[in-house]
């Protein structure tokens, strides 16, 4: 066979491949779009749907009480779930691909538990920032995030940062921030005992005008990164020999992935508290739509994460009408029959 002629061959192929791929990625962000439309539009204060709309594009004229509820409550809620749900979407399929480990991800490999844990004692000590203490919660979650994702590269360097060292490392650090967590509520009087369980519990209450600048700058950020290390990333799904062959510093990139996912997961759950399910979920959803490759797969990991998310809220306003169940409770509630159905019905895998 004429290798040229081969190669002409793919080509077409390829290029169908990649346009399918695309197609699949725009359809995701329109359902996404309309999810973002319908958490707009629903909510415990049943207005009707002309009063919203045109709260929205004219809040000027429309009734004050109105406007405040789509602007301030509303809007904010529904943004936020989707930087979130992005941001959560990304931090997963990069942890699973760098790890080679399907169920990878923050919340499994305990960075979700070391912020809950941040922000349990910032409750429970009742410290506050001179300057803005409704920040104080956020940085302690943040700060613990940190801490959370240092013990895991300290334990893994231990033993090269390998994908197992890593896999084991962060399992070690979900159950010790989890046990840290069941000390601090033990350790909690009646009325903080029920602040710290609803803030580990995950809310999009919580939403504000700055905190989605501060989610969505870091999930800029964050994206451009890994989308410089696309095909490094892609290649290591071959494995770390044979990406080290093509020439790819394995550990390096380890290393620098890591860090860009614990500051993504950071950012996402110390404003909104602990949402679990998303950065698994997401990932594998993704994947099934459109491969492997890192340049398609990272952007559908977001728009994934970011529908689901949007979804659950949507869910948890319409379960019970006049109140809004925390998200975290939504979203695990979804996603563990979800991801059995995922493994149960999908024959084909690619771990």
């Amino acid at each position: 066979m004429n290798p040229q002629r081969g190669a002409a061959d793919a080509a077409p192929t390829y290029a169908r491949l990649a346009a399918m791929r695309l197609v699949r990625l725009g359809a995701a962000a329109l359902l996404l779009a309309a999810a973002i439309v319908g958490d707009v539009l629903t909510g415990p204060a049943m207005l009707d749907l002309g009063a919203v709309i045109a709260a929205l594009f004219a809040p000027e004229d429309a009734p004050p009480m109105i406007a405040t509820i789509v602007w301030s409550i509303r809007l904010p809620m529904a943004l936020m779930a989707v930087l979130v749900g992005a941001s959560l979407g990304v931090a997963g399929v990069a942890m699973q691909t760098i790890l080679g480990n399907p169920l990878a991800s923050p919340y499994t490999l305990g960075i979700s538990a070391a912020a809950g844990f941040g922000a349990a004692t910032a409750i429970l000590t009742g410290l506050s920032l001179p300057f803005a203490g409704w920040l104080t919660v956020p940085l302690a979650a943040f700060a613990a995030s940190a801490l959370g994702s240092s013990l895991v590269y300290g334990v893994a360097g231990m033993r090269g940062m390998t994908s197992e060292a890593m896999v084991l490392a962060g399992i070690a650090t979900l159950f010790l921030f989890q046990s840290l967590q069941s000390l601090v509520r033990f350790m909690a009087a009646p009325e903080v005992l029920q602040a710290i369980v609803f803030w580990l519990f995950g809310s999009l209450l919580k939403a504000s005008w700055f905190s989605i600048a501060v989610v969505a700058a870091v999930l800029a950020f964050c994206g451009a990164a890994l989308a410089a290390d696309s095909w490094r990333l892609t290649a290591l799904r071959l494995g770390d020999a044979r990406a080290a062959a093509i020439g790819v510093d394995v550990k390096r990139l380890r290393l620098k992935v890591m860090a860009l996912i614990a500051l993504l997961t950071a950012a996402a759950v110390s404003f909104v508290g602990t949402i679990g399910f998303i950065g698994l979920v997401a990932p594998h959803l993704a994947r099934m739509l459109v491969g492997e490759d890192q340049r398609i797969l990272m952007p559908m990991a977001a728009v994934m994460g970011a529908l689901v998310l949007s979804s659950a809220s949507i869910l948890s306003k319409l379960i019970s009408p006049g109140t809004i169940l925390p998200i975290g409770i939504v979203t695990a509630v979804i996603g563990i029959p979800f991801l059995l159905a995922l493994i149960i019905v999908r024959r084909r895998t690619v771990w």
